[in-house]
């Protein structure tokens, strides 16, 4: 039996992204050991899955500098490791790296692809499908010694549900249940909230309609506001992650931004509808295994203008977020539910 590590601290939604491939390889190889070191908010998502498939969750301000890391890797030597695959490749995974390879230990990295994504960015290359992250996680895996097929089809379908949503929270399954998740890390990535009130707006009018609102603390004043004008439910600091991946896999359909949300609700596979801005679906970080007609997005010759969402705009004026009608977004909702 083998040990192996797999690297991948953040971000929220690439981590998410990382379940379907991990657990595919765990359950491929079951007389090997899968340890997944990441974020400690995180770990829910790998725990209960498979008995082989263990997440290392941990706080990096613990760890924080050149001797943290090897104080966090004279702990990870503890669990006597026999292979790593690094799927971040950043600062920190690389140091981890170098210190294994030291110790004689096979390693393997993830190729992020960051040249094509450079080519489409500069317009030396046109705009084109690139891989999906979770086909980047599977070709280190094959390097490793790990080749797996796709196994993954649900959080729920693969775990005990033991997850139920509190006894006073509103859920009733004769309603159209819609989730909508407004929030991204960047403005860039972020619909305009005035007219993502006017489709919520539009959408709490309706009968026979629940509304659900995700996001984190520091939204929360945000949607308590839109939670007492309009007929919408606030799920933050509510629900537990586990709790809002089973309300999600509950919903009729999601409505995200390029964000953790929309992965989140793919592992439950469940329709998300996704609005695009300066990023693209091109550089594979879509919804796992969701339909291309889902994603909201329009052309403008300025776009794609980050991979990421952490540049400013160019031009000044968001039109590749202003200028998407919410009654385009309302009208696929309204094909799906």
């Amino acid at each position: 039996m083998a040990n192996i590590l797999i690297i991948r601290f953040s971000a929220f939604g690439d981590v998410t992204m990382l379940v379907p491939e991990a657990y595919s390889v765990a359950r491929s190889y079951p007389g090997d050991h899968f340890f997944v070191l990441t974020n400690k908010r995180f770990e829910p998502l790998f725990k209960g899955l498979l008995s082989n498939l263990e997440p290392i969750g941990i706080d990096l301000n613990d760890y924080k500098g050149v001797f943290g890391i090897f104080r966090l890797a004279k702990d990870l030597v503890k669990l006597n490791i026999d292979k790593v695959a690094d799927v971040h490749d950043v600062i920190r995974s690389k140091l981890l790296r170098v210190i294994f390879i030291l110790r004689n230990i096979k390693v393997k990295h993830i190729d992020k692809g960051r040249g094509e994504k450079k080519a489409i960015l500069s317009r030396k290359s046109p705009i084109h499908p690139l891989k999906h992250t979770t086909e980047r996680y599977h070709d280190v895996f094959s390097k490793l010694g790990y080749p797996a097929e796709m196994q993954f089809e649900s959080f729920f379908s693969h775990r005990p549900s033991q997850v139920s949503l509190p006894d006073s929270f509103p859920f009733n399954t004769a309603l159209k249940n819609i989730g909508i998740a407004p929030f991204a890390k960047h403005n860039t990535k972020m619909y305009p909230l005035d007219q993502m009130e006017q489709l919520i707006s539009r959408l709490s009018a309706l009968d026979n309609i629940n509304i659900y609102l995700f996001g984190n603390e520091q939204e929360m004043e945000l949607l308590s506001g839109w939670h007492e004008k309009y007929n919408t439910i606030s799920v933050t600091e509510i629900l537990t992650l586990e709790q809002e991946l089973y309300l999600m896999s509950r919903l009729n359909v999601l409505i995200s931004m390029d964000s953790a949300n929309m992965h989140l609700a793919s592992l439950v596979r469940i329709p998300v509808i996704s609005v695009w801005g300066a990023t693209h679906p091109c550089f594979g970080f879509y919804g796992f295994k969701q339909s291309p007609g889902n994603a909201v997005q329009i052309d403008l010759e300025c776009r794609p203008c980050s991979v990421y969402g952490n540049k400013t705009c160019a031009r000044g004026d968001l039109a590749c977020l202003k200028s998407i009608s919410s009654n385009l977004i309302y009208s696929k909702i309204m094909r799906i539910i």
